[in-house]
């Protein structure tokens, strides 16, 4: 593709952002690709790169075309309200601008033609010479802006990092590097890098959990032979670090509430070195059906999906009856924000209500499928406190019968032990944001 057509595609890529607001930017990705074959894969890293450094700095780009007044008139609200609004063409225009190419360029890059985006309007070189020569960053920025987070949830993640929201924002910002777990049911850490480097992927051993690979480059690790037979399967080490919290262990009776695709799953299913028996249980039909392939590439066969529906007798017939239940529950992703950077640009206050409300509900019905003497873990992928300390302050409050206790677990390293709860960030551990909490179900 010529460098014309990867903008053009680039504005689309992000138009059809725009279009799904509640769709994923990866899984909108992954479909714009699948429909564009013909599209070569350095050419999709070309665009897709550039499509991430305008979502990374959306704030940034649209604080700069709004003073411009180029934007939609409703720009303003409908950014605070729904998310993708803003002209995609112009967003591009800026971040090249920013990035280093002159106006000239950046015009010529804009030209007519079959698989061109279109030659620039006055109006849109007009807003754009106002860009050229800038710094990214203008001490005008209001302190959300700077900090590439909407102005009502500030607030918020300053009550949960305090004096290091800064640098928590700055590294929330930041691509995420790409880790792997190794499948201790296939072979050693050892043998996965081996395995790895004899393809030509260098990697070493994360610093946190005991099964994982942090690659040296981002790669395309799933035409691996190692990928293909199961021996790794990718998961963030902080994910992996929520899987090793529960303790589980051989013979248990393990319940994973809201198991979605089945990462968190397939990990303890390995600490369970096959044996015992988990039930996957999830919401969405698609989400446990797209586990099946992952649980028989990992050799995992200790497994049972269930799909839960209003008035489920199965779960009737279950309750109280096992060992561990981990609530993997629905969050705002916030601490995903490196590798989901649309998510900053998509949550709303609404969002941010309904998931709370949400959360309690569920982690309110797994509980009662927790044995006496059995464990509830209950894990976001968020780092608010109304997600995660806040949760299990009132869960526990209306819940006599728990009560929060350290993970027993030898898979989580004793720095991680100096409170109950787990908390993980990017800045101070170099994973993704994770919260997690043990509670324990008294003996009646």
């Amino acid at each position: 593709m010529t460098p014309s057509a990867q903008i053009a595609a680039s504005i689309e890529l992000l138009a059809a952002m725009e279009e799904a607001p509640r769709k994923p930017a990866d899984a909108i990705a992954h479909h714009f690709f699948k429909e564009r074959r013909y599209i070569g894969s350095s050419d999709r890293r070309n665009i897709s790169t550039l499509v991430w450094h305008v979502l990374r700095h959306w704030y940034k780009l649209t604080w700069w075309l709004e003073k411009q007044s180029l934007t939609h008139q409703e720009h303003t609200q409908h950014t605070q309200q729904q998310g993708l609004k803003v002209i995609p063409r112009l967003l591009v225009g800026a971040w090249l601008l920013f990035d280093g190419l002159r106006l000239q360029e950046v015009i010529t890059l804009y030209q007519e033609g079959r698989f061109s985006a279109g030659s620039l309007t006055q109006r849109e070189i007009n807003a754009l010479v106002a860009l050229e020569g800038q710094s990214l960053m203008s001490s005008a920025m209001s302190r959300a802006v700077a900090l590439e987070v909407p102005e009502w949830l500030l607030p918020a993640l300053e009550e949960s990092f305090g004096p290091d929201t800064e640098c928590e924002l700055a590294a929330l910002s930041v691509p995420a590097p790409l880790d792997v777990r190794v499948n201790i049911l296939r072979k050693t850490r050892e043998e996965a890098c081996v395995a790895l480097a004899r393809e030509g992927i260098y990697a070493k051993k994360t610093v946190l959990s005991p099964w994982g690979l942090r690659l040296k480059e981002r790669t395309l690790i799933t035409s691996t032979t190692p990928f293909r037979e199961g021996i790794i399967e990718i998961q963030d080490e902080g994910s992996q670090l929520v899987a090793a919290i529960t303790g589980v262990t051989p013979g248990m009776r393990v319940l994973d509430y809201c198991a979605g695709a089945g990462g968190k799953t397939l990990a303890m299913a390995m600490m369970m070195h096959n044996k015992g028996h988990i039930v996957a249980c999830d919401v969405s039909a698609p989400r446990l059906e797209g586990a099946v392939k992952r649980l028989r590439r990992a050799g995992v066969h200790n497994v049972e999906r269930h799909l839960l529906l209003e008035g489920d007798k199965w779960a009737k017939r279950r309750l109280a009856s096992f060992d561990c239940v981990l609530v993997d529950a629905p969050c705002s992703g916030i601490g995903t924000w490196r590798r989901n950077p649309d998510a900053r640009v998509r949550l709303t206050r609404t969002d941010l209500e309904e998931l709370v409300i949400q959360q309690a509900t569920i982690l309110e019905r797994a509980a009662a499928f927790v044995r006496p003497g059995g464990r509830l873990v209950y894990a976001t992928c968020s780092i608010l406190q109304k997600e995660n300390a806040d949760q299990i302050k009132a869960f526990l409050k209306h819940h006599t019968g728990f009560k929060s206790v350290p993970s027993l677990s030898p898979f989580v390293p004793d720095i991680l032990r100096q409170k109950e709860e787990m908390t993980l960030t990017p800045a101070r551990h170099g994973t993704d944001g994770f919260f997690a909490v043990v509670m324990e179900r008294l003996e009646s």
